[in-house]
């Protein structure tokens, strides 16, 4: 399929992709791939996020932070492991940070706490923030137009999305990009699909979020950051572009939003 592709939201680290990354970042290649970004979840986990960014580099860069639902692990030092890190250069974004009300592992007041770092620190860096958001989209909302209203338009993505039209919207209109994953090409996605079909495309991202959600018809499998061109066909396919024309467009959005050139 053409490429080139970036995969902007990659658990590599995770144990069901980690032993074998010398043959999963191959097929990626294979696939057209041209970057896959490397996310981070805890700050132990982001050390080791960097290493593969540095072993795979420029192919695979990091994002470090702390994900909502696991700011209540976090231990006394662990944010200034986040701020150490993310000034390393092989680190283009803050998170993944956000809110979460599906899960209750961690006080909504503490993850509130931890979103409001990573969005600060994104503007002391100048590096954006990928953004996850589960049943919690007003108080995301809440929070960036907060952002948005004192400092100006935020730079980031809301990855994985699977809000509504009026919440894409609303986050396009402070700055933000979508990113869209495999769920986009499930059967019981319609609603999904129609707000793909309403972001304009300098605001599209793809992205797996492996080794979780791999899209149709990989799904039930173990996602890889090759399986990221089946959910961008279906996105061409919803946007009614030449499946060459989004690959450009996404790639370009992704150089643009992380700061490298491809």
């Amino acid at each position: 399929m053409p490429g080139p592709w970036v995969d902007t939201h990659a658990h590599l680290y995770d144990e069901r992709l980690r032993d074998e990354l010398p043959i999963v970042i191959e097929r990626a290649r294979a696939a057209g791939l041209v970057k896959v970004l490397a996310i981070g979840t805890t700050a132990e986990d982001c050390v080791a996020y960097l290493e593969i960014a540095r072993t795979f580099a420029p192919f695979v860069a990091a994002v470090v932070g702390i994900q909502p639902n696991h700011v209540v692990q976090a231990g006394p030092s662990d944010w200034d492991e986040i701020t150490r890190l993310a000034s390393d250069p092989q680190v283009v974004g803050l998170g993944e940070t956000g809110l979460d009300r599906y899960w209750d592992y961690t006080p909504f007041e503490q993850q509130e706490d931890y979103f409001a770092r990573h969005l600060a620190l994104s503007r002391t860096l100048k590096k954006p923030v990928v953004i996850h958001c589960r049943q919690a989209e007003a108080d995301t909302v809440r929070m960036l137009k907060d952002d948005f209203e004192r400092h100006g338009p935020v730079r980031g993505v809301m990855h994985s999305f699977t809000g509504d039209l009026a919440t894409a919207k609303e986050c396009v209109a402070i700055g933000l990009f979508i990113s869209f994953a495999g769920m986009l090409t499930y059967k019981n996605a319609e609603e999904l699909r129609g707000v793909a079909r309403e972001i304009p495309l300098d605001r599209l991202l793809v992205e797996t979020d492996c080794p979780y959600l791999a899209p149709v018809p990989k799904r039930g499998q173990r996602n890889e950051p090759a399986f990221v061109v089946h959910t961008a066909q279906r996105l061409a396919e919803l946007k009614e572009v030449p499946i060459g024309e989004l690959a450009e467009q996404t790639t370009r959005n992704a150089g643009a939003l992380f700061g490298f050139a491809v």
